[in-house]
């Protein structure tokens, strides 16, 4: 593998990796007679990052792939941006402040209430799963997965029931449901992968038996307490999840698109139950970003516990800490997350000192594909020197 392979690999793995409803506005943006799309920048304020380059991907915006892109970068320094139209039949511009489905992304906010139970010592981060959860594992757990296994996604679970692998697959079971009792079900009754803490293999079922975890210490709701705990003291107005099996995004946001049975599809409307505490968040890019100082900034996570979740176990190949992925760009530690579900891919990622921030939402065709190219494009400039 030569070192370009290997760099371009490193950053793939790094950044690819149920009803508090969704209060609607007013009504969803209205459609515009069709326009020429065209970026809309803010002016950036000196910080060392590639501006040009960001200007550059949105100027690129809608292409074939990519019918709307919105990006914000924060910390010393800060440049906002959109491109693109929400709507493919009305040409309606992109709007900046749309909410998405921010997919994977979910794991970071479900990873901070974890810690703060653990914080409030209601949760102990190397106790077995069986403490919260006794009746989860069948005897062929011999040796249980702790809660710090879950975190790290080495907890040896298999991957749990789904509605297919593939987009396409997926689309013709999209208003079906999938409980995550039956998710786990399906995951523990095939016993276990491997001994906890020998591999880290990422996947949503760690995040989802963690979902079932804080509901039963907490006697709550997964979404309220998430709204209770994370979303409401960081002023996450504009964040929250369907309401259980609702398709729909509700208040302003782009219509999505996937390629299935070689056509352009609207996917827009789709029932991401089954992803929960995994990936069923529905947010902003402003959210995002209050997320990402919230995070690193000790407002949802105690310091002590941050410095646990920013930690790599000592597994070979390991690059996860809790929900959050490390890796290095031209020498700068970067901790990120991404997100993809049908027509939207989302990226988040911080430098620990918060100097650097990048809160990223795509709509693309590809967004379940090989998410480098729109991570190159609409990401990374944000890191460079």
């Amino acid at each position: 593998m030569t070192a370009r392979t290997t760099a371009r690999a490193t950053a793939v793995s790094a950044l690819l990796g149920s009803s508090l409803l969704l209060v609607p506005l007013a009504g969803t943006a209205a459609a515009h007679p069709a326009a020429a799309p065209h970026p809309a920048a803010s002016a950036p304020r000196a910080g060392g990052f590639d501006a040009t380059a960001l200007e550059r991907a949105l100027a690129e915006v809608p292409d074939g792939d990519v019918s709307a892109a919105l990006i914000r970068v924060g910390g010393k320094g800060s440049w906002s941006g959109s491109a693109g139209v929400r709507d493919l039949r009305t040409g309606a511009p992109a709007l900046p402040h749309a909410r998405f489905r921010a997919g994977s992304t979910t794991k970071v906010v479900t990873a901070a209430v974890v810690l703060q139970l653990v914080a409030e010592r209601r949760v102990d981060l190397d106790a077995p799963v069986g403490r919260y959860l006794p009746d989860l594992l069948p005897p062929s757990f011999t040796e249980p997965p702790t809660v710090r296994h879950l975190l790290t996604y080495t907890s040896g679970l298999r991957p749990g029931a789904s509605l297919g692998s593939t987009t396409e697959e997926m689309y013709a079971h999209r208003f079906e449901t999938l409980t995550p009792q039956e998710v786990v079900a399906a995951s523990v009754a095939q016993g276990p992968a491997h001994d906890p803490g020998e591999r880290q293999e990422y996947g949503n079922i760690h995040y989802t038996v963690l979902g079932m975890l804080i509901e039963a210490v907490t006697g709550d709701s997964y979404e309220h307490q998430v709204a209770v705990r994370v979303f409401r003291p960081l002023g996450m107005r504009h964040t929250g999840f369907p309401g259980g099996p609702d398709p729909r995004i509700h208040g302003p946001h782009h219509r999505a698109y996937a390629d299935i049975g070689g056509r352009t599809t609207d996917v827009t409307e789709w029932n991401m139950s089954d992803r929960w505490a995994a990936g069923d968040m529905i947010s902003t890019t402003a959210d995002l970003e209050r997320l990402v100082f919230g995070v690193f900034g000790g407002k949802v996570v105690p310091r002590s516990l941050l410095d646990q979740m920013l930690t790599v176990p000592d597994v070979d190949g390991a690059t996860y800490g809790m929900a959050l992925q490390r890796f290095v760009i031209d020498g700068r530690e970067i901790w990120g997350k991404t997100g993809s579900r049908p027509g939207y891919h989302t990226v988040l990622g911080a430098t620990r000192d918060l100097s650097r921030t990048v809160v990223h939402s795509v709509n693309a065709k590809s967004a379940r594909e090989d998410g480098f190219p729109l991570v190159q494009r609409f990401a990374l400039p944000a890191f460079a020197s």
